[in-house]
């Protein structure tokens, strides 16, 4: 398997994934990649819980949990400024809310490639 180059200001990520074997391994996925800091959130409550009292260089948010969406969540790292991007087991069945159309989404299941595609997708988008 190729190495994805993940950039060094890529050091703490936070995955919001409700299914413990796709969260587990995502962690997995991106410890391989050199990311030291990968913390879980199974909800919405829990990664807005996160993300009020830490800064991340990147999160990953699994748009259908059991019983809602991560799009608010989204906002709230929005507020905060921090570069996130979307994963999906639904392809583009979703509804997006217009401002969150543009942020960058892989489907699952996801690997090392798409992972690292999402996000230096996601950087370039918050850069532009």
């Amino acid at each position: 398997m190729t190495t994805i180059e993940i950039p060094p200001s890529i050091r703490t990520v936070l995955v919001l994934e409700d299914n413990f074997i796709i969260a587990m391994d995502a962690e997995e996925i991106l410890k391989s990649m050199g990311i030291g800091d990968v913390q879980i959130a199974t909800n919405a409550d829990q990664a807005l819980k996160l993300i009020a009292h830490k800064t991340f260089d990147f999160i990953m948010l699994d748009v259908n949990l059991e019983d809602e969406t991560s799009f608010a969540v989204a906002d709230a790292i929005l507020a905060r400024g921090m570069c996130f991007g979307f994963t999906s087991g639904y392809g583009d069945a979703e509804i997006f809310p217009a401002h969150l159309r543009g942020v960058p989404r892989i489907d699952k299941p996801f690997n090392e490639s798409s992972i690292g595609n999402l996000i230096a997708t996601a950087i370039r988008r918050d850069r532009a």
